[in-house]
């Protein structure tokens, strides 16, 4: 899935979220419309139009504004067949993921003699950080908002994704660790998130600590890694549970035999897990 179809998800999973946000206002009744416009239907796969009340919203996001045919020519184009099909006003909005190169210059118009079209541009770099945050459904956009520290705000973003009920923690932590993958590096990303779901899980920590807790009263270390094998353990499982579903019995078998070193390898590892053959071949190497 490319960056821009998955803010495409996005809106049409929470458009009245989306919505309030652009408009700056709250909008309880949002219906997302097809995609399909006649006329030569053309397919805009990545943009989304919202009916909001008696106007409607046309949202495109873009990582970069080089397009055949040029984006302001497409936003005329795309407001003509919307207002030919609705005839309705058209509050058209480009959210633009990424800065462009130095020295580019950011259009909101189209303009051939007498011919002027002009549309909004969100530059989400430029957007307070606060908004997103505390909104779930805009959260997977945070990790590229302002911040005067980058990785700050990432764990910050963390942090929010931790504190969702558990249904919607797993959906947001995968959005949000793609649309991050846009500004952050790939290991950084995983180290903050895999963290924060160790800081989050109590059972991990209440194995942890009475592993300290073992390893003083006895003088050694046999405690505490025994208490930090086991809670590593019980993440892995939980993360692969949420990520591939039920494990069977025989992979749960091999993961009891693996040492901490290959768990907190695995933990690594299967973020990149599409299906449980995936888990399977990994464990199989470990033999």
């Amino acid at each position: 899935m490319s960056f821009d179809n998955l803010c495409k998800l996005l809106c049409d999973k929470h458009p009245d979220r989306f919505a309030s946000w652009i408009l700056g206002e709250s909008c309880e009744r949002v219906d997302v419309l097809k995609t399909e416009l006649s006329i030569e239907p053309i397919r805009a796969d990545a943009v989304t139009f919202l009916q909001v009340q008696e106007r409607i919203l046309h949202l495109e996001f873009q990582t970069k504004l080089d397009s055949q045919p040029p984006l302001p020519l497409r936003m005329l184009d795309y407001w003509v067949r919307l207002y030919r099909l609705y005839r309705l006003p058209i509050t058209q909005v480009v959210v633009l993921l990424l800065p462009p190169p130095p020295g580019t210059v950011i259009e909101s118009a189209f303009t051939v003699e007498q011919t002027h079209h002009q549309y909004q541009v969100i530059c989400l770099w430029q957007e307070p950080s606060e908004v997103f945050l505390n909104d779930p459904a805009l959260l997977p956009l945070a990790p590229l908002t302002a911040a005067p520290n980058v990785e700050e705000l990432l764990q910050r973003v963390v942090q929010r994704v931790d504190e969702l009920e558990t249904a919607q923690r797993t959906e947001v932590s995968g959005y949000t660790q793609i649309l991050a993958g846009l500004k952050f590096e790939k290991d950084v990303i995983r180290r903050l998130f895999r963290e924060g779901v160790m800081q989050e899980s109590v059972i991990y920590q209440d194995i942890l600590n009475k592993g300290l807790q073992k390893g003083r009263q006895e003088g050694r270390q046999e405690g505490l890694q025994e208490g930090r094998q086991e809670g590593e353990r019980l993440l892995v499982l939980r993360l692969l549970a949420h990520r591939l579903g039920a494990v069977s019995r025989q992979m749960q078998a091999q993961i009891e035999t693996l040492s901490l070193e290959q768990l907190e390898a695995l933990g690594e590892a299967l973020l990149d897990f599409s299906d449980s053959t995936e888990l399977e071949e990994w464990l199989n190497t470990q033999l």
